[in-house]
C-alpha cells in the first residue's frame, strides 16, 4: 500500500536546524515579516497569541504547535495586553530570549524557529499542505512536545543536535495528526477523507498509469463530477493537477539520482513517449530533461 504522506516528507527531507527559545514576562509582541522561510512555534508553557497576516488570531497553549508552511507573515503576542510597539528581545544567560519585563516569573516559554526542505522542488510540494496547520495537544505529539521541552531546558551535550532531531519528528508527526482532522484544503485533509484517500494513494502506487477522474472517482466510488468537485475543494488542486504535480517531482528526483535515461522516466512517470515527457517537463521546469539533469551536475 502507498503512503502518500511519506512520499511527501521523504521529498520534502524536512530539517529544523534553527530554534529560540523564548520566555515571556508581562506584555510583549513580536512581527515576523514573510522571508520565504518555513516557520514554526511550539508553546511550552503558558498560553501565547498567534496571528498569520490576514487570518484571524489563534491563542496556542502548552503543548500545541503551529506549523506555517507557506510564506505568510505573523505575529506573536501576550495574551491579555499588548504593546503598541513591536518588543525587542533580550538575551538571557541561560540561552533564552526575554520578550516583555525582564523581572518576574516566566509567564510563557516557547520555540520559534524556521525549518528548511532538502528537496530542491520543496516549494511545489509544500504547496500540497495546509497554509496554516495548527495542532492542538495529541496526545503523541504531546509525548514528543514533553521531551522538546526537557532537552530544551537542559544543559546536556549535544543538546542542539538532540533538538533538531525531535523538531524533525514533531513535524512529520504534525502533517501526520493533522491528516486526520479538519485541516485547510491540501494533501493532508484529501488523506483525512477516505473515499479521496484511495485515488491519493493509487495515484502515488502508480503514477505511470494513465489515469482518467472517472478511473480515480471508481475508486472513491463517486459520481465523476462529485468526485472531481471534491477533490478540488478538499486537495485545493483537481485530481490532474495533483498527478501531474505529483510526477514532476517523482521525474525531478529521479533525474537527480542520476541513474535512469530520459526515456525510462518519461515511462515511470506515465507519459508513453520520450517527446511529450519532455515537452510537459520543459514546461513545468523550464529546462528539458537532459539540460535539467546537467545543471543538477553542474551545480554538485
Amino acid at each position: 500500500m502507498s503512503d502518500p504522506l511519506a512520499d511527501i516528507v521523504t521529498f520534502l527531507q524536512p530539517r529544523a536546524p534553527y530554534s529560540k527559545w523564548v520566555t515571556t514576562v508581562g506584555p510583549w509582541l513580536i512581527h515576523r515579516e514573510q522571508a520565504g522561510q518555513v516557520f514554526y512555534c511550539l508553546v511550552l508553557e503558558g498560553e501565547i497569541r498567534f496571528q498569520a497576516d490576514g487570518r484571524e488570531a489563534v491563542i496556542l497553549r502548552q503543548g500545541d504547535f503551529v506549523l506555517v508552511p507557506s510564506s505568510f507573515g505573523f505575529t506573536t503576542s501576550s495574551l491579555d495586553t499588548r504593546p503598541s510597539e513591536v518588543s525587542i528581545p533580550v538575551p538571557l544567560d541561560n540561552g533564552a530570549l526575554r520578550l516583555g519585563r525582564l523581572s518576574g516569573p516566566v509567564e510563557s516559554q516557547y520555540l520559534v524557529g524556521h525549518c528548511v526542505f532538502g528537496a530542491d522542488d520543496a516549494a511545489l510540494l509544500v504547496s500540497l499542505l495546509p497554509e496554516v496547520l495548527v495542532v492542538r495537544r495529541e496526545e503523541r505529539l504531546a509525548a514528543l512536545v514533553r521531551m522538546v521541552r526537557e532537552e530544551t531546558l537542559s544543559r546536556r551535550p549535544a543538546r542542539d543536535v538532540v533538538l533538531e532531531r525531535l523538531l524533525e519528528v514533531l513535524f512529520i508527526e504534525a502533517f501526520r495528526s493533522t491528516a486526520a482532522c479538519d485541516a485547510a484544503p491540501g494533501l493532508l485533509r484529501g488523506l483525512g477523507d477516505a473515499r479521496l484517500a484511495d485515488a491519493i494513494r493509487a495515484m502515488h502506487r502508480a503514477p505511470e498509469r494513465n489515469w482518467t477522474v472517472a478511473q480515480l472517482a471508481d475508486l472513491a466510488a463517486l459520481s465523476r463530477s462529485t468526485f472531481f468537485a471534491r477533490f478540488s475543494r478538499t486537495v485545493g488542486v483537481p485530481p490532474m493537477e495533483y498527478l501531474f504535480s505529483w510526477r514532476m517531482a517523482l521525474a525531478k528526483n529521479l533525474l537527480r539520482e542520476g541513474r535512469s535515461s530520459v526515456a525510462a522516466i518519461a515511462e515511470k512517470v506515465g507519459y508513453g513517449s520520450s517527446s511529450a515527457f519532455s515537452l510537459a517537463f520543459t514546461r513545468h521546469a523550464g529546462l528539458a530533461p537532459a539540460h535539467f539533469a546537467r545543471a543538477l551536475t553542474a551545480a554538485e
